[in-house]
């Protein structure tokens, strides 16, 4: 009986001690809930050891969201604690909700916020630039080109910087475009908008038509964000690219003329060498026609249609031809082929 009743004294000094070390660990952070009202009692801070969950974060964020007054029913301990097993930043979602709440013009539940949080963005931020717009460079800074380039009608290119004022927007900032859709559109607005403009001065003397014509678009459709201003913060005359166009396109006129004449004066040439060519078989057949001669005379006097009489009249019919040749300057060449002819 007394090793019986020594063993139970001992298993109850242990259980006393167990249950004073696990008091002792969750009383602060009991009494914290219970003297703010925040309801989680002893037994839920038990279970969320067991359940692996940061008892302190979801104390400190049901406290600092009773003290700050949220009301929302979705806010409970229990979704607290769901959020943080589902990898949610607890105290940042609080933080938020407690900002949007102060700012008293953005309306933000806790299953938005959560819901942000999840999504990977971070809701405090979204909040706060919500509150306080943020400004974004366009183009951005460290990009490729420092300046945004566009022509007139004109033909004059004008290098502009332009700054977008932007506020978070809350309902839309999941499945929203980022910051990058916003320098694009603006971007390629701006340039739309010089390339519309007659002539380049008026967009010099009065740059705010950018900003309206771009604004006018609607440009922060299906973003995370509401676009509140675009300024144009530089803006600089480049090159006439009209001159320079017109420039290449009389150089490549040029050089499509020489084309053509280089053509031509190949026809030309071509032209000439087949007269040439003409001109030598003429030449031939005269060679090849006085050589014939001496054989349609013999073969005249063979058959007696010739007689000596009328060769001597030939030759000096021949001799006075040769004397006016010589007397008219004509070369023998083109005589002889004119009288073949």
């Amino acid at each position: 009986m007394n090793m019986a009743a020594l063993i139970g004294a001992l298993v109850i000094f242990v259980a006393i001690v167990v249950i004073f070390f696990v008091f002792a660990s969750y009383f602060g952070l009991w009494i914290q809930s219970v003297l703010t009202k925040s309801n989680i009692g002893f037994s839920n801070l038990i279970a969320m050891t067991f359940r692996k969950v940061n008892t302190r974060a979801i104390v400190r964020s049901k406290i600092m969201a009773t003290q700050a007054g949220l009301d929302d029913p979705d806010l409970t301990g229990g979704a607290l604690e769901a959020h943080y097993l589902a990898g949610g930043n607890v105290q940042q979602v609080i933080r938020a909700l407690i900002a949007a709440k102060k700012a008293k013009t953005i309306s933000l539940t806790f299953r938005e916020a959560t819901a942000i949080d999840l999504a990977g963005r971070d809701v405090l931020e979204s909040v706060q630039t919500s509150v306080y717009p943020k400004v974004i460079d366009c183009p951005p800074r460290g990009a490729a080109k420092p300046s945004l380039d566009a022509v007139a009608k004109d033909g004059i290119q004008l290098k502009v910087k332009a700054r977008v004022t932007v506020r978070a927007n809350l309902q839309q900032l999941i499945g929203g475009a980022t910051e990058e859709t916003i320098i694009a559109r603006v971007g390629e607005g701006i340039v739309s908008a010089i390339g519309s403009a007659d002539n380049h001065k008026a967009v010099l003397e009065n740059p705010d038509v950018i900003s309206k014509a771009v604004l006018a678009k609607k440009l922060d459709s299906q973003t995370a964000f509401e676009i509140v201003s675009i300024d144009i913060a530089d803006i600089d005359v480049g090159a006439n690219i009209g001159a320079r166009l017109q420039a290449d396109q009389a150089e490549a006129d040029t050089a499509v003329a020489r084309a053509n004449a280089e053509s031509k004066r190949a026809a030309a040439v071509a032209e000439e060498q087949e007269m040439q060519a003409k001109i030598e078989q003429s030449r031939a057949e005269v060679v090849e026609a006085e050589a014939a001669v001496p054989r349609a005379m013999a073969d005249a006097f063979r058959s007696g249609q010739l007689m000596i009489m009328d060769y001597y009249r030939m030759q000096n019919v021949i001799a006075d031809t040769e004397m006016r040749r010589s007397l008219s300057g004509e070369r023998p060449e083109s005589a002889s082929i004119n009288a073949h002819q």
